[in-house]
């Protein structure tokens, strides 16, 4: 039978270290004063609620952002305001709006790609937030939507196939004359509402109204000033630009009728936006030519 003294003898041989540890144990334990149960309580709850505290914070860390998307709705086929570059993503003047107003509002932004006569059925059914795409505010849109302040100045004017003796819009409204107008824009409104005599053609896209100023089936294209200006630029023996505005108009932000918050931060984004220069930027980055052409021909220019 093996004995406790010969147990203790076999454990201090095996572990020679074991009495010293045991013994320093001892004498710690006797060195630190009884401390009543609550003082216990309230470290372990200290140590608890820090934990939790860390947990959280690093959850948070794993959010990039925890303020909603700014859904933005426009038409990216309107260069250089609202386009697409060569590696895909959105670009041009309106994009570069939307992520300063974005970074404004302290929200990440989502660009949807709508046809433009589509914007404001989005808006209204709840897809998009606003509207961000070169959008003329009219009283007939006002019908439906808000506005915010007007950001940009433009006007209607022409593009004229250079074989039509035509200079102005009363010029365009005769009998066998046929007027190009893209789908949903002021000039379909303009061309709808004052034009009596002369066919208003409604074309989906553009570029088939342009085509159709180009090879003569159509004699005019109702447009903003910049368009006309390109257009013309890249058909100058087929085509002249009557630059000077037959309707001016400005350009706005769409809003949802009642949204009255996000309208009072968008126009206290724009004013700001104005006052730093912002506009500025933004056509020398991508209207520098047009805007010294306007300079020359004593055209004002967009902002």
């Amino acid at each position: 039978m093996t004995t406790t003294s010969a147990r203790k003898s076999s454990a201090a041989i095996d572990n020679p270290s074991a009495p010293r540890r045991a013994g320093a144990l001892r004498e710690f334990v006797a060195g630190v004063p009884a401390m009543p149960v609550h003082w216990y309580l309230r470290k372990i709850r200290t140590v608890l609620v820090a934990l939790a505290l860390g947990s959280l914070l690093a959850l948070a860390g794993c959010v990039p952002n925890s303020q909603p998307r700014l859904i933005v709705g426009m038409e990216l086929n309107y260069p250089p305001f609202e386009m697409i570059d060569a590696h895909g993503r959105p670009a041009g003047v309106s994009v570069d709006l939307a992520e300063a107003l974005g970074r404004f509002l302290h929200r990440p932004i989502q660009i949807e790609n709508i046809p433009f006569d589509g914007l404001i059925p989005a808006l209204k059914t709840g897809k998009i937030d606003l509207i961000l795409s070169s959008m003329t505010a009219t009283p007939q849109r006002e019908q439906s939507i808000a506005f915010s302040e007007p950001y940009l100045r433009t006007g209607l004017c022409l593009l004229v196939n250079q074989r039509a003796n035509i200079r102005s819009i009363d010029q365009a409204d005769r009998p066998g004359v046929t007027v190009a107008v893209k789908q949903g824009t002021t000039g379909q409104l303009y061309a709808e509402a004052h034009l009596k005599r002369a066919r208003v053609l409604v074309l989906d896209k553009e570029d088939a109204c342009v085509l159709e100023v180009v090879q003569g089936k159509a004699q005019v294209f109702l447009y903003d000033q910049i368009s006309v200006f390109e257009h013309w630029r890249r058909n100058p023996d087929t085509t002249m630009a009557i630059l000077k505005p037959f309707q001016e108009e400005r350009w706005a932000i769409g809003l949802r009728r009642g949204d009255n918050g996000l309208k009072a931060r968008v126009n206290a984004f724009l004013t700001g936006f104005r006052a730093e220069g912002g506009f500025e930027r933004l056509g020398d980055k991508y209207l520098k030519q047009q805007k010294e052409a306007f300079r020359k021909l004593g055209i004002p220019f967009y902002f």
